[in-house]
């Protein structure tokens, strides 16, 4: 198992390995045979990136079989996802920020995220495993109400994708069973939610799968695989953490400004 990261050094982008609290830099392509330059760094040195830069990222609602019985929702017979816009990416440690012209509920969502290794394209489920790269811990943030403000047109990609809700990292880990892990997400430090991701719909190899069927994914695409029960809303200055086993602590505060109204209620 291997935990990849992107970092800025004195004013330079770089990625590596990281080994407890040391990083091994690496050069070349990260998806494509990266060589070691010999050269370390102390975790501490580096202002954490996010792992990679995908050319999109997307997200699934309704993957998880107890949230769907919670709320009476029909399992979907094949993956219903959004897909979030390069702009709302955000790194560990950095901040959620609420949109200036919304003063409405903004929801946390810990969730298991999938890094594509390589161009796929219709592939089948039997080898749809050998395009994941590695996993990676999402914070999918959504401006709730945004969603149905027009009654006759459901804004799946508006409400996801504002400015910095688009929050994953810290690492990308390799080598991981994904189905034998667990999420776990904690606001100001009290436990949100703990669900294990073997109670997803579709696994992993499924989504890509299908989701490989109706568009191209390149290295470096995200996919978040949904949520389960406890997620919520966040209020000014609070701090958000998704925790996975085996790649790490996503950890990001939500801007403190003045309360709204909203955040009264």
């Amino acid at each position: 198992m291997t935990n990849w990261l992107r970092f800025e050094h004195q004013h330079l982008t770089g990625f590596g390995s990281l080994d407890a609290d040391n990083i091994t830099v690496f050069e070349g392509d990260l998806f494509n045979n990266p060589t070691p330059t010999g050269k370390t760094l102390a975790l501490a040195e580096v202002s954490l990136l996010t792992p990679c830069l995908p050319s999109k990222m997307l997200g699934l609602w309704n993957n998880y079989h107890e949230l769907a019985s919670k709320l009476g929702q029909a399992i979907p017979a094949e993956p219903l996802y959004f897909i979030k816009t390069s702009n709302s990416y955000l790194p560990h440690a950095g901040i959620i920020k609420r949109p200036p012209a919304y003063d409405g509920k903004i929801l946390y969502e810990g969730e298991l995220g999938i890094v594509i290794g390589k161009t796929c394209s219709n592939v089948d489920v039997d080898i749809a495993a050998d395009s994941i790269f590695g996993y990676t811990c999402v914070n999918d943030v959504t401006a709730l109400e945004l969603l149905q403000r027009d009654t006759t047109f459901a804004q799946w990609s508006r409400a996801k994708s504002c400015d910095s809700f688009g929050v994953f990292g810290p690492v990308i880990a390799t080598g991981l069973d994904a189905l034998a892990l667990t999420v776990k997400t904690f606001l100001n430090g009290k436990e949100r939610q703990n669900y294990a991701c073997r109670d997803m719909i579709f696994t992993p190899a499924q989504i890509v799968s299908m989701i490989s069927r109706e568009m191209t994914l390149f290295p470096g695409d995200v996919i978040a695989c949904g949520t389960s029960i406890g997620a919520g809303p966040m209020r000014s200055g609070q701090m958000v953490e998704v925790v996975i086993d085996g790649i790490g602590s996503l950890r990001n505060g939500f801007e403190s400004v003045e309360s709204s109204e909203e955040d009264n209620k």
